[in-house]
């Protein structure tokens, strides 16, 4: 039997079908209070990715393809550039300085600090990172799964 397409035993699907919650929940978390605490987009993200990559282990590809699809998986990736070109450019057009990527709605809005709406664009930026990592990743991920190829010794049939 292919794990990869079939999944795991019954009690590793179970246990991951519990614990993928956990990792999302995570995910989220170090994506919101990146800006705070270490973490952020990229790290957020990655958790995020790795999320999929255990119901895929788990559960197999079929159940990883139903949930995110290759397609969707691959206009998040552009939403989530094309998020962070936006934010870029928006401050340029702000009109508090005109720089590239200057953060307009701390300057506009100074919050409190060390809260999480003190830092103005910087967690909008986290999001987008996030999105554009887990969805490279996943799509990376299940691209090597589709393109398997499996190794056999010369002089060997399997």
């Amino acid at each position: 039997m292919d794990s990869v397409t079939k999944g795991m035993t019954p009690i590793v699907q179970v246990v991951s079908g519990w614990v993928k919650g956990f990792i999302v929940v995570f995910g989220i978390y170090l994506v919101l209070y990146g800006h705070l605490t270490p973490g952020g987009g990229f790290g957020g993200g990655v958790v995020l990715a790795m999320a999929l990559v255990l119901l895929v282990l788990a559960q197999g590809k079929e159940e990883g393809l139903r949930r995110l699809p290759m397609g969707v998986a691959a206009e998040l990736d552009s939403v989530g550039a094309l998020m962070f070109l936006a934010i870029a450019l928006l401050g340029m057009f702000a009109g508090l300085g005109g720089s590239f990527f200057i953060n307009f709605i701390a300057k506009a809005n100074p919050g409190e600090p060390y809260s999480l709406l003190s830092a103005g664009i910087i967690p909008l930026a986290n999001i987008a990172i996030a999105l554009k990592v887990a969805s490279s990743l996943f799509v990376m991920f299940m691209m090597l799964v589709l393109m398997r190829v499996v190794y056999t010794e010369p002089g060997k049939d399997s």
